[in-house]
């Protein structure tokens, strides 16, 4: 991506401390205990009421509507463990890291180090070839260079990556624990490996020996597809808006902190209902520039974030739900196809 494409003025560091002063001033990153006290009083609340309720019915097929219930739940508390991640919730790093790994290994059954790792190198490199783990996820390819390289199925996959892309979503809830048991048994350096390993451990045995142990062969089997399947669909269409289908940059791109965060971001249009189900990740822009701003704080911070945006000539891209996932899905369907245009993906 080229300064004249994009039409920016480049002034390094000087736009980006203006609008950290503003947004300090406006008291936007100041801690909400408040708030996160509700929100994970309820969550809790709803997750231990969901496996009372599961208790409760027994060995029936009705239980499939847990299972939907949960996914959202489970979804919520992973909502809450990436605030943690980002040092939004508490003063201290050690509560923080607390309330994710609970949040995190225990209640969503996900890895909370390797997530914060993998989280950590997209916010520094958004959309950034070759340094956002992002935009590496195989079997999809979002540049002609990822193309280039399927073979086999891979590339067949690729020709229809876009009418598959959410029913592959289905299966993003297995994948994400696979990936979390492979973290926490591997060899790869990982912080708080016994706590992770044992709340892990906790997750999964509990989940799995409440189903088998309350519900017959065939209903624990729907029970686990339907929980997984909703819960990798609502997490996958829940961050697929943010990026997917923005400008792709080059790993040699050297735009500056402000810039790379705005024009690589997509904010979602919606009133509070859309808030809290997206958990706050529908403001991504203003999340990207202040990955540590306070969930409830990014709406307030949206209008003086575009106001900043318009006067110095950014391109601050915000639209509706429906039109985020049509953006996206045109992305990885000009990408995919056998003449892909050379202007949609690496700018």
């Amino acid at each position: 991506m080229s300064d004249t494409s994009l039409g920016m003025d480049r002034q390094r560091g000087s736009d980006y401390a203006d609008l950290s002063r503003q947004v300090r001033e406006a008291g936007l990153l100041e801690r909400r205990r408040g708030y996160y006290v509700v929100r994970i009083g309820l969550v809790v609340g709803a997750f231990a009421g969901l496996w009372a309720l599961f208790g409760r019915l027994g060995e029936s097929w009705w239980q499939l509507g847990v299972a939907v219930a949960l996914a959202v739940v489970i979804a919520q508390a992973g909502f809450i463990g990436h605030d943690a991640g980002h040092r939004q919730i508490g003063r201290s790093r050690r509560a923080n890291d607390l309330i994710g790994i609970v949040h995190g290994n225990l209640l969503t059954g996900i890895s909370y180090g390797w997530w914060v790792d993998k989280h950590n190198r997209h916010h520094a490199h958004p959309n950034t070839e070759g340094k956002d783990p992002d935009i590496s996820v195989a079997p999809l390819s979002f540049t002609p260079d990822q193309v280039r390289r399927r073979r086999g199925l891979g590339a067949l996959f690729v020709r229809h990556q876009a009418y598959l892309f959410f029913p592959l979503l289905l299966l993003e809830g297995l994948h994400l624990h696979a990936i979390s048991l492979r973290a926490v048994l591997g060899p790869r350096r990982l912080a708080r490996r016994p706590a992770e390993a044992g709340l892990l451990a906790l997750h999964l045995g509990g989940y799995l020996a409440a189903v088998f142990l309350v519900l017959s062969p065939a209903q624990a089997v729907a029970f686990i597809l339907v929980n997984q399947g909703v819960l990798g669909l609502y997490l996958g269409c829940s961050f697929a808006p943010n990026h997917k289908g923005m400008p792709i940059l080059g790993a040699e791109d050297n735009l500056d902190y402000l810039r790379r965060q705005v024009v690589t971001s997509r904010n979602v249009r919606g009133g509070r209902v859309l808030d809290t189900v997206f958990g706050g990740l529908n403001y991504q822009i203003e999340h990207h520039l202040f990955p540590n701003m306070p969930c409830p704080n990014l709406r307030r911070a949206r209008p003086l974030i575009q106001r900043f945006c318009a006067k110095h000539g950014i391109d601050y891209h915000e639209t509706s739900l429906g039109r985020s996932w049509a953006e996206g899905l045109r992305h990885l369907r000009e990408v995919g196809s056998p003449d892909p245009r050379t202007d949609v993906a690496v700018r």
